[in-house]
């Protein structure tokens, strides 16, 4: 018996609404627990195949070896799985997550990173310097997206921000600082957050550590957030609207111009994630490209995000958040007086902080300067175009909305997570998303290297044309998603994603 065969015996056809507490009571019933695990496991045997390649070649350690092993053994150990993983996204098989890759590149930043390891931006008199990177870094960022110094230097005016450690501690950072601003300014003690159903899962992540109460609304058509519609959700209790530029699922742009109007017009804040699109947009428009406004020229907003580790090309682990004015940064600030350790403050979640990262941040933003990054854009774009008017020449494929490089695909005829899989057994990794079901490219760099393009097309024709010959086939992640697509039922997708959790750390 099948989840969704389980769910559906024991809960019937509930209404959607009250699936999710009839759920939760029927997982104490001896007999649906005992199937829902049993299934559980079934389903993740294979993705625990997948997730522990390694075992029983390399040695594991459960607890600290009696003696330490030799430098060399364990460096030899790691350069094997270094080099194995190392193959498939420096060939372009991977969607996002390396963003640049030339090895070059590379090697300048780890050496960058080898003069900092021991930097920490906390103790900022022994590392002076650690504050000058982050300091530029969010000044080179904020210029960048429409936040030069204010007239008359009114520092309620002037772009500020602090450097965080990736775009979900950028847009937390973001939101508590909201919350923060409301409760002291507006008495608000029941926050409310509008954003737009495409939103980041990090606005969630936020909801839920900051009990702010998010307010979800459909995205139309087109892909782009509802601004009609998110009007009618503004209450007394909204500390802030979001949109996106672009949107990780599909990589539109909301209309931010008609949003952030919108958020000056109700005296409240106004968050443009632009983590995935804010090293890209800038120069896309400055090469002609068709980009609206969406950045701190518009007066209505009032913070953003960017990430510098993904189109910044710096190494993993840095992004920036920015705020219209130092008193609305303050909010995002840490500060005690009382504690015996003494005077004790951050600027953002963590207390001490790897500087060897901002460094490495502000080597590469410096190295590559506005004609690098211009260049970047615009091979990424030619790219993503050649790779967008491909798909969608694909009998049964449909581009989902307008976007410019992450690239969002469905079909109404073939099981669009079938398609993804049987692309992983060629070894692309592409991500598969929902609601609706579909599943994107988010290009970068290395898919501009000759012939990139044309073999992902191929791959992804040989791929429809194998799942259309064969709907049923199915196996690893391919059942996930589409029980994700398919049961009303979040709770028995949560248990398996925590459970797929559990195996990360298992040895």
């Amino acid at each position: 018996m099948k989840i969704k065969d389980v769910v559906e015996k024991q809960l019937g056809r509930l209404p959607p609404g009250v699936l999710s507490g009839a759920f939760k009571v029927a997982k104490k019933i001896p007999w649906v627990r005992d199937r829902l695990e049993r299934e559980y496991a079934t389903m993740l045997a294979s993705m625990e195949t997948s997730l522990r390649p390694y075992r029983g070649e390399f040695e594991s350690f459960g607890r600290l070896p009696a003696e330490g092993k030799e430098r060399a053994e364990v460096l030899e150990m790691m350069k094997a799985m270094c080099s194995r993983e190392e193959s498939r996204w420096r060939e372009g098989y991977v969607s996002g997550a390396v963003y640049h890759g030339d090895r070059d590149h590379i090697d300048f930043l780890n050496q960058v990173y080898a003069l900092y390891s021991q930097a920490n931006p906390l103790h900022s008199d022994l590392w002076p310097s650690a504050t000058k990177y982050e300091a530029e870094i969010v000044a080179m960022t904020a210029a960048m997206l429409g936040g030069g110094p204010a007239a008359g230097g009114d520092d309620e005016e002037e772009v500020c921000g602090a450097v965080s450690s990736g775009g979900t501690e950028s847009i937390l950072l973001a939101m508590k600082t909201y919350r923060d601003r409301a409760r002291a300014e507006r008495g608000i003690r029941h926050p409310e957050l509008v954003v737009p159903t495409t939103a980041h899962a990090a606005f969630d992540k936020a909801a839920r550590y900051f009990n702010i109460d998010l307010i979800k609304v459909p995205v139309g058509a087109d892909c782009k957030a509802d601004v009609a519609a998110m009007s009618q959700a503004i209450s007394r209790n909204t500390i802030a609207l979001v949109g996106s530029a672009v949107s990780f699922p599909h990589g539109a742009i909301d209309p931010i111009e008609a949003l952030s109007e919108l958020a000056r017009g109700q005296g409240i804040g106004m968050h443009v994630d632009a983590c995935l699109g804010g090293f890209v947009l800038p120069w896309a428009e400055r090469l002609g490209y068709k980009v609206p406004p969406f950045d701190f020229r518009l007066p209505g907003v009032t913070s953003m995000s960017a990430d510098t580790h993904k189109y910044g090309y710096a190494a993993k682990g840095t992004s920036v958040v920015l705020y219209r004015g130092q008193a609305l940064r303050r909010f995002q600030y840490y500060t005690t007086t009382e504690w015996p350790g003494g005077m004790y403050f951050s600027p953002t979640f963590a207390g001490s902080r790897p500087g060897a990262l901002s460094a490495a941040a502000w080597a590469a933003m410096v190295s590559i300067g506005e004609r690098g990054y211009l260049a970047a854009t615009r091979a990424i774009l030619e790219t993503a175009a050649t790779i967008r008017e491909g798909i969608a020449a694909i009998p049964g494929l449909q581009v989902l909305g307008d976007p410019l490089w992450v690239i969002a695909f469905a079909s109404d005829e073939l099981d669009i997570y079938r398609v993804m899989e049987h692309m992983s057994h060629g070894g692309w990794n592409l991500n598969g998303l929902h609601k609706p079901a579909c599943v994107h490219l988010c290009v970068t760099l290395r898919h501009t290297k000759e012939g990139v393009a044309e073999r992902f097309l191929a791959d992804l024709a040989a791929a429809v044309d194998h799942v259309r010959a064969d709907p049923s086939e199915s196996s690893g992640m391919a059942p996930v998603y589409g029980m994700a697509a398919t049961i009303p039922v979040r709770g028995v997708v949560s248990d398996v994603l925590e459970r797929y959790m559990d195996l990360l750390y298992k040895v």
